[in-house]
């Protein structure tokens, strides 16, 4: 009798970061796997339809669906989430964010499955504390919106927890761009929106500064491509499924690239991907986020290359380059 195959569980399946983590899984040879997410969304149905996969399970009927299969998985990857950080009505945050991810931990936990989950770098709020993914810090973490506040609050609960999965990781997302954002919307990189802009306008609008400290288009983010997060994922995944992590590696682990860089960068390397001279016009940022925008994020990055994570990031240049080249450029 066949031996029945080990699954990959990807939440978020046909969302961006999770999309992408399909495919590079398909690339890696793996074809077991379990899709989750809301799959009635037509807009992201591209994301994802042309991928190997074994199951597809709508989201909210996961933890029933494995119940009734019992099938053997080999890891959980859970990057589902409401992400958008403009929807202030946190009960949608807690409901999807919070409990949805307790009850996947605590099937991982059950099922002694390890476990990988999408943590982000909103968790730190402004800054004040800092960006390094100590633990002892958590707690004092003042989100600046509730998308930020319902990581936060998974975070705390599962550092708090003396039951865990054998293996288990939450990473802090820091700005991830890359292909498969488009149906995003608002919530998309300042790269789709820059290409979108150039395209039709020949110009990008950045947010003006409203801090004195910080020049128009100088305010600074940790982008990271998002084939670098994949890469780090399936590393993760890899190292905990072949029995190369311990425990005591267990944790939150930041995921950016270490090196803060600034708007006016990140928009000058969009042109330099069309091959057009930079032209860049400041607007006044929207008051309804004015008071909870991050002007600096910059990931201290030591505690994943301390767990064995040693291959370079791309710079900037080099992700945006490859993104608007040999994705954007070739949308109709």
């Amino acid at each position: 009798m066949a031996e029945h195959p080990s699954y990959i569980i990807v939440t978020g399946a046909a969302g961006f970061i999770g999309s992408r983590m399909v495919k590079h899984l398909n690339e890696l040879g793996y074809r077991d796997l379990i899709l989750v997410d809301d799959f009635g969304i037509e807009a992201k149905r591209k994301n994802w339809e042309q991928s190997a996969y074994a199951h597809i399970v709508e989201r909210y009927n996961l933890i029933d669906w494995l119940q009734l299969h019992e099938p053997k998985i080999e890891c959980m990857i859970h990057l589902g989430a409401r992400t958008d950080t403009t929807e202030f009505d946190y009960t949608i945050h807690e409901t999807l964010n919070v409990e949805y991810s307790k009850a996947v931990w605590r099937y991982c936990t059950l099922h002694q499955v390890p476990l990988i989950y999408a943590s982000s770098a909103a968790t730190y709020g402004d800054g004040a504390f800092g960006y390094d993914d100590d633990h002892q810090v958590v707690s004092k973490l003042q989100p600046l919106n509730p998308y930020g506040i319902s990581k936060n609050e998974f975070d705390k609960w599962a550092l708090a927890q003396n039951e865990c999965p054998p293996f288990w990781a939450g990473l802090k997302f820091f700005n991830v761009y890359g292909p498969d954002e488009y149906h995003k919307g608002r919530m998309a990189s300042v790269i789709w929106h820059s290409f979108n802009q150039i395209r039709k306008n020949g110009v990008v609008n950045l947010f003006k500064s409203h801090r004195p400290d910080f020049k128009d288009g100088e305010q600074l983010r940790d982008f990271i491509y998002v084939k670098d997060v994949v890469k780090v994922v399936a590393w993760m995944r890899e190292t905990m499924v072949q029995g190369r992590w311990s425990a005591d590696k267990n944790g939150l682990y930041n995921l950016g690239t270490g090196k803060a860089r600034s708007f006016t960068d990140l928009v000058k390397a969009t042109f330099a991907g069309l091959d057009q001279e930079p032209s860049i016009h400041f607007i006044d940022m929207p008051e309804d986020i004015r008071d909870k925008y991050q002007y600096f994020t910059e990931a201290n990055m030591q505690k994943l290359r301390k767990a064995g994570y040693t291959d370079d990031f791309y710079s900037l240049e080099q992700g945006v380059d490859d993104y608007v080249r040999n994705y954007l450029r070739k949308l109709p």
